[in-house]
């Protein structure tokens, strides 16, 4: 996967606290912080996130989103 965004952090799933329409994903990054992100339980779904999955961290100045390959 190739994308424009340059803030590209890898990390792993900590937890995910899940809500009525949306869920909490927390994630330990490489050096060892946590950085969380808000997503649909769809997107959860979707990319079968749980806890020990390996993510990319993608920043943008007005979002944080996560992707797999």
């Amino acid at each position: 996967m190739r994308l424009s965004t340059r803030n590209q952090l890898d990390g792993t799933v900590v937890s995910v606290t899940r809500g009525e329409a949306m869920a909490v994903v927390r994630v330990r990054l490489t050096g060892g912080d946590e950085i969380t992100s808000s997503i649909t339980r769809d997107a959860v779904d979707d990319l079968r996130l749980g806890e020990g999955s390996a993510v990319k961290v993608l920043i943008k100045s007005t979002e944080v989103t996560l992707g797999i390959e």
